[in-house]
């Protein structure tokens, strides 16, 4: 079924029982960048597309936004915005502010990945004070729970069904206020918490969707047989064993399976499996050979045809990217 060897190179992990929580205890943000902008108007950035989330805060004094597909919205003082594949978008005092890539603005570096940044304008009058964060996801961007989700995600529309959200804001405006020591890795912490309860609400509640890969998750049969997957994508899984584990007849299984998720049950595992592996090459740097024994195939070059077919590239070409580690608040 995965064209690899039986070998399972990692112990088995034990599932909660709860497909939507095994699968998101699986998800962090690796590699972030946090930085507090104190912005005097008139002031507009501009932010092109990138590998990694965004996220913004707003702690005082509001703004807008330029979503993707170019129109603006207003983002008042407690909101905060996700945008969890780092879609090209702007932030602006206002929509007719021309907006530039951090061109006049002062960069400082506050402790280890958390910056400040201040325009050049002096003056008396309150600008807007933004907390904001690059974040990688330890997930691949074309992950089901990544790919399926909208361009930007606002928490106003969540705060109904998420309660832990406008404490979150609350405890966050405090932090970057008082400025007390300490204060950039607190803010980081929460900052971190509400990525994540932005991103499980927004799975709860369907997405709207009554097909497709969040309808097979919030399936409580088919969702187990998803969670094990992603906890385990290295495992030898074939259609016999992922019936067993929804406790179905093999025809049975894949027959619901490709009916809910859209796709059959081989070529799932085997985008999962691929999606892992360009995480490995990309963020962990790992070396070709070393993915391809840990995902089981006897040979680099039979995971090498595997990894093209999904992903659309060879993996060597992932392995061979340079990464400059520069300031991306």
């Amino acid at each position: 079924m995965l064209d690899r060897s039986s070998k399972n190179s990692s112990p088995s992990v034990s599932p909660t029982g709860d497909p939507l929580t095994d699968i998101l205890r699986g998800l962090r943000l690796d590699g972030v960048q946090y930085g507090r902008c104190q912005m005097k108007e008139p002031w507009g950035l501009e932010f092109p597309a990138q590998d990694a989330a965004r996220f913004y805060f707003v702690g005082q004094k509001g703004c807008w936004m330029r979503m993707p597909n170019g129109d603006w919205f207003e983002m008042k003082a407690g909101d905060a915005v996700l945008v969890p594949r780092g879609a090209p978008h702007a932030l602006a005092s206002s929509p007719d502010v021309p907006t530039t890539q951090f061109k006049g603005y002062e960069v400082t570096e506050i402790c280890k990945n958390v910056y400040c940044m201040k325009t050049e304008t002096e003056g008396c009058v309150p600008g807007t004070l933004l907390f904001c964060g690059t974040m990688y996801f330890n997930l691949d961007s074309l992950h089901p729970l990544l790919g399926m989700m909208p361009d930007v995600m606002r928490t106003h529309g969540l705060e109904e069904y998420e309660p832990s959200i406008p404490h979150l804001l609350e405890a966050m405006a405090r932090e970057v206020k008082m400025e007390r020591v300490g204060s950039g890795g607190i803010v980081a912490r929460l900052a971190d918490v509400l990525a994540a309860s932005i991103i499980r609400s927004w799975v709860e509640r369907g997405c709207g969707d009554s097909k497709g890969w969040i309808a097979a998750v919030r399936d409580r049969e088919l969702g187990k047989v998803l969670a094990a997957i992603h906890l385990e994508p290295n495992r030898d899984w074939s259609v016999e064993t992922l019936a067993r584990t929804m406790g179905a007849s093999r025809s049975g299984f894949a027959e619901r399976f490709a009916s809910t998720v859209g796709e059959t049950p081989a070529k799932y595992v085997t985008q999962v499996r691929m999606h892992q592996a360009r995480q490995w090459l990309t963020h962990d740097r790992l070396k070709i050979a070393v993915v391809a024994n840990r995902l089981g195939y006897e040979s680099e070059a039979a995971f090498s045809r595997a990894f093209k077919r999904v992903i659309g590239a060879p993996p060597s070409h992932f392995r061979g990217e340079d990464f400059i580690e520069v300031p991306n608040i």
